[in-house]
């Protein structure tokens, strides 16, 4: 091979591993987001959960708080909070364990594990695990879901935009299509 040939293709070869993907490459590395941050989006996130969970059991008019629209710093979207008003209000006309016509629910408690907290660009998303238990006369129902909340960032501010079932087969006691 000629002296300038070898030349030519070991610059090729410099200039082709220093070019660079589109931002619309896949993401290899995602990178996780820090302690302090995911705990934000956990508490946030908690927040609906509980809130959700509290709406099945009975209690008088003047404890029932209207949904937030930030928690620590992070701000719940307009959608999202529309759709948790609209879910307390459908837990708390159905309050009634776990059969219809079954006794009231007495008492709810639900935790919420992050499982992992995952930036790519403006989103974050959040995988947890809930853990709620409710009461009822004389027996209980506790239940494991795991759950994806959507964020999104501009700048410092982050807001919750949306949150799913990630098993579509399981139907959490806390949301309002479960029957």
């Amino acid at each position: 091979m000629a002296r300038g040939t070898r030349s030519g293709l070991a610059m090729a070869v410099v200039i082709a591993a220093c070019v660079v993907l589109p931002s619309s490459a896949p993401a290899v590395n995602r990178p996780t987001v820090d302690y302090e941050t995911k705990r934000q989006l956990t508490m946030a996130a908690r927040s609906l959960l509980e809130r959700r969970s509290e709406a099945l059991v009975q209690q008088p008019r003047s404890r029932v708080r209207q949904s937030p629209s930030e928690v620590l710093g992070v701000r719940i979207s307009p959608v999202v909070v529309r759709n948790q008003e609209r879910a307390l209000r459908e837990l708390a006309n159905r309050n009634r364990a776990p059969v219809e016509g079954g006794p009231a629910y007495t008492d709810a408690r639900t935790r919420l594990n992050a499982d992992r907290a995952v930036r790519t660009g403006d989103r974050i998303t959040l995988e947890a695990t809930e853990h709620t238990e409710v009461r009822y006369e004389n027996g209980r129902l506790t239940q494991s879901v795991r759950r994806r909340f959507e964020f999104t960032t501009q700048g410092e501010q982050i807001t919750l935009v949306a949150e799913r079932v990630l098993d579509p087969s399981v139907h959490p006691v806390n949301d309002p299509d479960h029957h």
